[in-house]
């Protein structure tokens, strides 16, 4: 078959014309990050969803991985949360700011946290843009990866000075949380629940899964938090109706459910340290008179009657046990506040606050149990307090308690009619200058205030004393010249290897005088 040949002058054959390029179409904005899951909210519908939960198995939280599951805490130490990220900033009129911790280290478990407008609860998301990363860690956690949780939350507000946000509340660990009034720095802390603390069986730390967190109305000095409390053998649903001042006020109302048997219900737990004072100073070589965040056990009856009970840091567990019914109040308290007594210009412990519950309602009998830990690190908390209900708490039982914590400094009312306990001292027992045998000890106890502050010296006042496993050997009861004082000295004996349970009040003009000393001598 031939092939033709092109004349050497003809034109090429028509390219094909291309068809005219589409119009390209309009930029693609990006996706807008899909809005916050909402849900229905109210008290109650937490109330009820922690009660099913309570009748089906526990679910161990999904702890992370990869970075997050690798930081320690040189690590932790290292991540700040983002003033300018700070949650309800947006209204000068606000008197409160959220800001989150971030997860790691000791707080792995992830906790979810939502706002609360009206019946409608809605997610509170936070990402690495919510936080500052330094040193090596800006290469381990990129911008904008949202995060799986938060470690918990704490809330600022004008506590202090009306243009700074100081801390007021934190949420962090467990169902840990702790608070400051006026003029005061964080110290002991508060817990949602106690169970099986220092008991045969194994203790539990139930946490704080969820937060909801209504949003004040601007100038409102109220906010109300919310939490779902989850353990093995526990659940709870939570409010807290926090008021800040010179003592900040919680409202806490705690509706408990029984997933499992518990041997040992703590409700309104107190956890604090306590190192040393003058009553067992003799044992540390120390610069620093007292080391503490708490100095004592105070507890008011239903009677209006008052009991002291001084810390100690014994050589061996200790509990006390104070039976009740329905009490006015009970707390652990920092009485001493002054400089000079601590000399600690880092830890400032003559500011750390006290704490007092007070029930509402009918909390029926039951024991002020107090737990002290021997402890040679003032890093570690090992004073606990909390109340232990009478009654068995058995699988699908529910109890509801309310409650308020008082924080700040809570100083005893000098205008009081009962003098309270200023100072507990003890040493080695008989006259000084001598040798004295052993298992003999002096306990010194201040009295201050209270209608006996002016009484002459020669008054007629009488110490009533009562001693457990020991003898009184020796007592008298003086005046501090120039002051409102009055000083009981006791030397009792006791047998080595018990514990002396001891107990004191000055009474005179047929009526009792002074709060109760209670004391315990593990003579070890």
């Amino acid at each position: 078959m031939a092939v033709p040949v092109l004349a050497q002058d003809a034109p090429p054959p028509e390219a094909p014309v291309p068809a005219p390029a589409p119009t390209p179409a309009p930029a693609a904005e990006p996706a807008p990050p899909a809005a916050p899951a909402s849900v229905p909210f109210s008290f109650d519908l937490l109330t009820e969803e922690m009660r099913q939960a309570a009748t089906a198995a526990y679910q161990e939280p999904v702890r992370p991985t990869g970075a997050l599951g690798d930081l320690q805490y040189n690590d932790y130490r290292n991540i700040n949360f983002r003033a300018d990220r700070a949650r309800w900033a947006d209204s000068s009129a606000s008197l409160f700011r959220v800001a989150a911790f971030h997860m790691g280290w000791l707080y792995s478990d992830p906790v979810q946290m939502f706002q609360v407008a009206g019946d409608t609860a809605t997610e509170m998301a936070f990402s690495t843009d919510d936080f500052e990363y330094y040193n090596n860690l800006t290469d381990r956690f990129q911008p904008h990866l949202e995060l799986p949780g938060v470690a918990g939350f704490r809330l600022s507000t004008p506590l202090n000075r009306p243009d700074v946000f100081d801390e007021l509340v934190a949420f962090l660990g467990a169902s840990y949380f702790r608070a400051l009034g006026r003029g005061t720095s964080y110290g002991m802390s508060a817990r949602g629940l106690a169970v099986n603390t220092a008991s045969p069986t194994q203790e539990e730390f139930p946490r704080f899964s969820r937060f909801y967190l209504e949003k004040p109305a601007d100038a409102s000095n109220t906010v109300v938090v919310y939490a779902a409390l989850d353990s093995p053998s526990v659940t709870g649903a939570y409010r807290f109706i926090i008021t800040p001042g010179e003592e900040t006020v919680m409202l806490v109302t705690a509706r408990i459910f029984a997933r499992e048997d518990v041997a040992q219900l703590g409700v309104a737990p107190l956890t604090s340290m306590y190192m040393f004072s003058e009553n067992n100073r003799a044992n540390y070589d120390d610069f620093r008179p007292n080391v503490h965040d708490s100095d004592g056990l105070g507890i008011e009856r239903r009677s209006g009657d008052k009991i002291w009970r001084p810390l100690n840091n014994p050589p061996r567990l200790g509990g006390s046990y104070f039976g009740e019914e329905s009490p006015r109040s009970f707390g652990l308290f920092q009485r001493d506040r002054e400089f000079e007594n601590f000399q600690d210009l880092e830890a400032r412990y003559e500011r750390r606050p006290s704490v007092l519950v007070e029930p509402m309602g009918e909390w029926g009998k039951g024991i002020v149990r107090l737990v002290e830990i021997p402890s040679d690190s003032e890093v570690n908390d090992n004073i606990v307090a909390f109340w232990v209900p009478e009654g068995a708490f058995n699988k699908g039982d529910a109890r509801e308690f309310a409650y308020s914590l008082r924080w700040g400094a809570l100083s005893p009312d000098p205008q009081a009619a009962l003098a309270f306990v200023a100072e507990t001292r003890t040493g080695q027992g008989g006259v000084s200058g001598v040798d004295n045998s052993a298992n003999f000890r002096k306990f010194v106890v201040d009295f201050q205030g209270g209608v006996i502050a002016n009484l002459p010296m020669d008054a007629k006042l009488d110490p009533v004393i009562n001693v457990q496993n020991g003898e009184v050997e020796h007592s008298a009861l003086v005046r501090i010249p120039e002051s409102n004082m009055w000083r009981l000295v006791i030397d009792v004996r006791g047998t080595k290897g018990q514990v002396v349970e001891l107990g004191a009040h000055i009474a005179g003009y047929g009526r009792k005088l002074s709060e109760t000393w209670l004391y315990q001598w593990m003579n070890a």
